[in-house]
């Protein structure tokens, strides 16, 4: 697809997400189009039903099918298989980070944090499906940096029961920080502090 298809599209399927992690989903991206998603088995989303902008705001609500031999049902922990929570997390900071891009954010994402993560129950192997359900409470192009943030607010259900909430997640997207030539020594292999005005 082309970039003004992918920016006006409503919802992405697993082959088009995938396409997305390794860079191949829009056919002529603009300069500095370099945010990925995680690719499998890191990916914590198998589809976005719906991702939505209204002004400053929007929605995404995303699936993942749950698979009883999920790499991280066979390691955490053994003889308690169990979704970590932090995973959910992720997911959301991924939807939030795809969101940035989606609404025009050129660079690559990074997650920024979030507050008041509430745990109110857990995923098992013989679960069927996570949703996420997130509130865009604002996304900002800072002029000056070039850099853009999204913050919201999301929910996880498991099976149609609501399992988590995390308020005020937080995701950014800024040039000139990806690493493209891993794992040849080059300007941005090592991390650290990300200078940004915010």
């Amino acid at each position: 697809m082309n970039y003004t298809q992918y920016m006006q599209q409503e919802s992405f399927n697993l082959e088009e997400l995938i396409a997305f992690s390794y860079g191949r989903l829009v056919d002529d991206p603009p300069e500095n189009f370099d945010a990925r998603l995680p690719a499998p088995p890191f990916l914590m989303v198998d589809r976005i039903l719906s991702i939505q902008r209204h002004g400053k705001r929007g929605s995404i609500i995303a699936e993942q099918d749950i698979k009883v031999d999920a790499w991280y049902f066979q390691c955490h922990m053994p003889g308690d298989p169990v979704q970590p929570g932090c995973l959910c997390v992720d997911g959301i900071w991924q939807l939030l980070g795809f969101y940035c891009v989606w609404r025009g954010a050129l660079g690559g994402g990074r997650a920024l944090g979030c507050e008041d993560i509430s745990f109110n129950g857990q995923i098992r192997p013989f679960n069927r499906l996570v949703r996420y359900e997130i509130d865009i409470r604002r996304f900002a192009e800072l002029k000056e940096s070039g850099s853009s943030l999204v913050i919201g607010d999301g929910r996880v259900f498991v099976d149609d029961e609501m399992v988590m909430t995390v308020k005020n997640a937080r995701t950014g997207v800024f040039k000139g920080i990806v690493y493209p030539d891993y794992p040849l020594k080059s300007s941005n292999a090592k991390g650290g502090i990300i200078k940004r005005e915010l």
